[in-house]
């Protein structure tokens, strides 16, 4: 009792520096779970400082029954809600996808070709050195491995299509390890209530994750297999070698962009996509590329200097998913996050 008094007396009466040094501690890591809950990097971010204020303004509602982590959870978990129920992110969105007949494409009950990457335009990469900054301390290696799982892309791209409400539920209680009595005063939900929301909301995620998730290695970081595959992918985008860039993509690969509801479903699709970019008279002009990792995945960011200039600017930033040593998903994102990864605008 005598701690929590002095965590209540800490935050509700130790003025605006004190209680921003206690809270900050927190920062990181509730950036990571926003993040989860909204699938883009900038919103999480925005959210991050919601969280903080509407703390600051509510700090004598802290009673200390709930340590001071809880508490900040449930007002972050809180304020994405009232952002998801907003219509930004209910609308249906259309999806634009390029086949490669030879290979079979996912789709939905209606036979309509299928991709939660590019049903989510609002989806971000989050770049790693900022989520080592939220990785869990020593000695909680089950929380290590959890970490990649759910952080991964493809697991954030899918549990963007659950009700913000069944997607609050499965964060909290699959991902931070909540129990379904702290879930249910979080949520202000029954415990049967968060029962039955995190069983239909895994049921969906299911549906929406890729055929060989469980085959995942549960690494923090991307391999040395992967690395090796992100070098020789470099290296072959750079020389606009098609041949060899042919070679590191599986047949059924798949690239999506977001924000563009584009997908390119199969080997030959994807080059048939890069091929003017990259060599003939349409080729944007010499690449560069620089290695990265967001999501726990190899990634590359991408410069091009244009014909009749003297410097490479930010094109784009690829983040691949590897199996069995061949890329199977290619997601690519704008230059906009390049701060946020430490690279740089131009070469």
């Amino acid at each position: 009792m005598g701690d929590e008094s002095e965590a209540v007396t800490a935050v509700r009466h130790g003025g605006p520096a004190a209680f921003g040094e206690l809270v900050d501690e927190y920062r990181h890591e509730l950036r990571v779970h926003c993040y989860r809950m909204l699938g883009s990097y900038t919103d999480a971010d925005d959210m991050v400082q919601e969280t903080m204020m509407r703390a600051w303004r509510r700090r004598e509602t802290f009673e200390g029954r709930s340590t001071l982590r809880a508490w900040l959870y449930r007002i972050a978990t809180n304020a994405c809600l009232d952002l998801l129920s907003g219509p930004a992110r209910s609308r249906e969105i259309p999806v634009d996808v390029t086949v490669d007949v030879t290979v079979d494409v996912t789709v939905d009950v209606n036979g309509a070709a299928r991709s939660p990457f590019a049903e989510v335009p609002w989806l971000q990469p989050y770049p790693d050195r900022l989520l080592d900054l939220a990785a869990p301390g020593e000695g909680r290696p089950e929380a290590a491995a959890v970490e990649r799982e759910t952080i991964e892309l493809a697991y954030l791209a899918a549990i963007q299509h659950l009700p913000p409400r069944q997607r609050a539920v499965l964060i909290l209680r699959d991902v931070a390890g909540w129990s379904a009595e702290e879930t249910s005063q979080a949520l202000e939900l029954s415990v049967a209530a968060v029962k039955s929301a995190l069983q239909r909301a895994r049921a969906t995620l299911r549906m929406h994750l890729p055929a060989r998730r469980s085959q995942w290695g549960p690494a923090t970081e991307p391999s040395e297999e992967e690395r090796a595959v992100l070098r020789r992918y470099m290296e072959a985008s750079v020389a606009g070698d098609l041949s060899a860039l042919a070679a590191l993509l599986r047949e059924d690969a798949r690239q999506t962009m977001p924000p563009a509801s584009q997908v390119f479903d199969g080997r030959t699709a994807i080059l048939d996509m890069w091929r003017p970019v990259m060599i003939g008279a349409q080729a944007w002009g010499e690449w560069k590329a620089l290695p990265t990792s967001a999501n726990r995945q190899p990634a590359v960011a991408n410069y091009v200097r244009r014909p009749g200039h003297d410097r490479y600017t930010a094109v784009n930033i690829d983040v691949l998913r590897v199996e069995d040593g061949l890329i199977a998903e290619i997601t690519t994102f704008g230059p906009e996050l390049h701060a946020a990864f430490g690279l740089p605008a131009e070469l």
